[in-house]
């Protein structure tokens, strides 16, 4: 045995010496493309599970086979998972492993399971988390935004009066804005962004993740439904799409102007000031000079 197949067993062995208790859901995490992204864990708890429970049990067989594996598969979809979730906390009871997946990546994330996991808990039921691929994080790590904070949105509404609102609700957050889009979708609801947030904010568009044409952009908004029409392939695939969240600001300056201009003309400037700095969050002394300048136009 050479030194790379000693270490190899040595990983695997260590992943099967750990306790894996019955009547547990494993929530599991698979390849969001590359078959290869598989955890040696996910693998072990899915060779030792009694069933997997899954979105699409035709994706989840292909995905089973390409690791040499054939197991009960549960169907647990969005149109079916209340009733899912019931027969997976029977079979729990009588003492199974279950592992739960979704077609990719990390369950109950913009993806089937969470009904599934609650119900789990609900039940007093352990429910035991495998950490793996996740899309939002993987364009998150390459894509070079220094935002300290990032906020996971998921899709948005398809309906544009629906997908605007919820993007102005979206629209002053400072942290990086997490997106999941469809191929159809992807260049109207960059427009919407576009729209809402303005032409500066920097955005990151990452297509096929691991998969052979992957591919990741960044620009400024501005310029990103020009790029992704320059070429129909561009749309292709799904899309994680990243916004540059809102820059800092003491305040909104906007509203400190409008407010102070209307107590300027009742009261007095010491007086506008101090309520203005109450109301706003802003700087007393900016706002009393500010008055004053106001005050002698």
């Amino acid at each position: 045995m050479n030194q790379n197949t000693s270490a190899a067993a040595a990983i695997l062995s260590d992943a099967a010496q750990q306790n894996y208790p019955v009547s547990a859901l494993y929530v599991l995490a698979t390849p969001i493309g590359n078959a290869c992204d598989i955890t040696l864990r996910a693998l072990h708890v899915l060779a030792i599970a009694d069933a997997v429970a899954c979105e699409d049990t035709r994706n989840t067989s292909q995905l089973l086979q390409r690791y040499g594996l054939s197991k009960t598969l549960l169907a647990a979809h969005e149109h079916n998972e209340r009733e899912a979730a019931a027969r997976i906390v029977e079979r729990l009871r009588q003492g199974e492993r279950i592992a739960l997946v979704s077609d990719a990546g990390t369950p109950a994330v913009s993806d089937p399971g969470a009904r599934v996991v609650d119900a789990v808990r609900a039940a007093g039921l352990q429910v035991v988390p495998l950490p793996g691929a996740s899309a939002a994080v993987t364009a998150l790590s390459a894509s070079g935004l220094d935002d300290q904070r990032f906020h996971f949105v998921g899709f948005l509404p398809s309906k544009a009066r629906q997908r605007e609102t919820a993007l102005q609700e979206l629209a002053s957050m400072q942290a990086a804005l997490v997106f999941y889009e469809a191929p159809h979708r992807i260049v109207e609801t960059v427009q919407a962004m576009l729209q809402v947030f303005g032409p500066q904010r920097q955005v990151v568009l990452a297509r096929e993740l691991t998969k052979l044409f992957e591919s990741i952009h960044r620009c400024p908004l501005g310029e990103a439904p020009a790029w992704l029409e320059e070429d129909a392939n561009r749309q292709r695939g799904e899309f994680v799409v990243l916004v540059q969240g809102a820059p800092p600001s003491d305040g909104n300056q906007a509203d400190a102007e409008r407010i102070l201009r209307i107590l300027l003309e009742e009261l007095p400037v010491k007086q506008a000031a101090t309520l203005t700095a109450q109301i706003t969050g802003q700087k007393k002394n900016a706002l009393y000079e500010r008055a004053l300048e106001l005050k002698n136009e």
